[in-house]
């Protein structure tokens, strides 16, 4: 700057253009980053910090009730399938089995009788053959075809035909005096204990694993659920606190609300599922395990009576691989010692008087039919054939009626313990009957009455 020579203003040159520094044109801002921008504004005033917070309850409560209703579904689910599907199926498979080794035994004793077979031993066959036929086409419908147990059926219904029509040729050779019956007969049992007993043994073997796995999935613990409900909880203690401390204020009704629906929720699905699990725990310890016992117990007991009468029809015809024993009297043998064994177990598991007593029964049953079956192979022995089959199949002091007596306690014990299951089984399908839809209307009503409580605070600065 230079003075002017009177004395004047101090004279200002403008600054050279060229020299002057370029403008820098103003930063546009995206709507993403200007909305990020205000959020993280509002999030440092009280308002702004409550309407976050009141965002995230609602969404924890929402997503707990949403977790659990999903998660006790897939549960409730499990244990339907326990009681209408799985069990029952299990149960029809076994009936598989006790039918078809019943027609076996039904169809030596009618032999054994000569030409003139009992009319209640054929209208016996029959029911127990019709019997195998309708089980198998009902689990037929209701099994998926990739499935071991829809294999199995398969080949019961492929031998099943082949198995009658010895046994009609058995009969047919019986009724005019031709020894080739008892041939064709001895080669139907073969072809029952050899192939369709076994494949009905495996589709017991398969339904009852199946029922093993869906109790199994419904006794799993919620872990997700109950997980969920207690970081809900305390997130709403939290909560609860933080504004107590800024306000002084001991009780906010709407967080209240929240609080009670989360804890209403979580309390039922801990109590409920407990009860499930303690209801289906129950029910495959003293139910199916009791029924898997007496359903092996009955399955030897006919298999044990048709060997038996099979024993009088060989005459000795069929030995032991070593030559050295009667075959079918060796069989009959082994299947009553599996026979007692299985008792033995049974009433261990039998938990109650009307559990014991017809167990009991059918072990006083097995001493009497072993009893009478040495008197019978005694008789036998001596060359008297009449007296033998009299004791065998006679309406008195028999075997066949200790056999009878054996069949209709293990018939009793068997609905007892299927009682029992039905009843425990049940008891845990009930426990959380309606807790998907009860926790999903909780989880809205604490989610609403979460926002209400944020709101009402939110009120006081306005």
């Amino acid at each position: 700057m230079t003075n002017p020579p009177n004395g004047g203003s101090p004279v200002r040159y403008a600054p050279d253009p060229a020299s002057a520094p370029a403008a820098v044109p103003e930063r546009r801002v995206g709507p993403g980053a200007a909305r990020a921008r205000r959020l993280r504004a509002a999030a440092t005033t009280e308002p702004g910090r409550l309407r976050v917070v009141g965002a995230v309850l609602a969404l924890l409560v929402v997503g707990f009730g949403a977790v659990t209703a999903l998660e006790v579904s897939h549960r409730a689910s499990a244990a339907d399938d326990v009681v209408s599907r799985s069990q029952p199926l299990s149960a029809d498979a076994a009936s598989v089995y006790r039918s078809l080794a019943d027609a076996d035994t039904m169809a030596a004793s009618g032999f054994l009788a000569g030409a003139q077979e009992p009319e209640a031993v054929q209208e016996q066959y029959r029911a127990d053959i019709a019997e195998a036929a309708r089980l198998l086409v009902k689990a037929s419908a209701t099994t998926d075809s990739s499935t071991r147990s829809r294999q199995e059926i398969t080949t019961l219904n492929e031998l099943l035909p082949v198995y009658t029509g010895l046994i009609e040729r058995a009969r047919a050779n019986n009724r005019q005096g031709l020894p080739l019956g008892g041939a064709y007969l001895r080669y139907a049992n073969q072809k029952m204990s050899d192939e369709l007993l076994p494949a009905a043994e495996r589709l017991y073997a398969a339904e009852t694993g199946r029922l093993g796995r869906d109790s199994a999935d419904a006794r799993q613990w919620p872990v997700l659920s109950l997980a969920a409900g207690v970081l809900v909880l305390g997130v709403l203690v939290w909560t609860q606190r933080r504004e107590y401390r800024r306000t002084n204020r001991v009780f906010n009704h709407g967080l209240l609300a929240a609080t009670a629906a989360a804890s209403v929720v979580l309390l039922w699905l801990a109590v409920g599922h407990g009860v499930v699990r303690a209801e289906l725990r129950s029910a495959m310890v003293h139910g199916q395990e009791s029924l898997e016992v007496l359903n092996d117990a009955r399955i030897n007991s006919l298999k044990a009576r048709a060997n038996e009468n099979l024993t009088l029809v060989a005459r000795g015809a069929v030995l032991t691989p070593d030559g050295a024993h009667d075959q079918y009297e060796s069989d009959y043998a082994t299947g009553m010692k599996a026979l007692e064994d299985r008792l033995r177990s049974a009433g261990r598991l039998a938990d109650d008087a009307a559990g014991g007593a017809p167990v009991a029964r059918a072990v006083e049953g097995v001493a009497a039919w072993q009893s009478r079956h040495r008197a019978a192979r005694a008789t036998d022995d001596r060359g008297d054939y009449d007296g033998a089959l009299e004791r065998i199949i006679g309406s008195e002091d028999s075997t066949g009626q200790s056999f009878r007596q054996v069949d209709a306690a293990l018939r009793q014990a068997l609905a007892h313990e299927q009682g029992q299951f039905t009843e425990a089984a049940e008891g845990g399908r009930g426990a959380v009957r309606g807790l998907p839809t009860g926790a999903a209307a909780l989880a809205v009503l604490g989610a609403v009455a979460a926002i209400l409580g944020v709101n009402r605070r939110l009120s006081e600065y306005r």
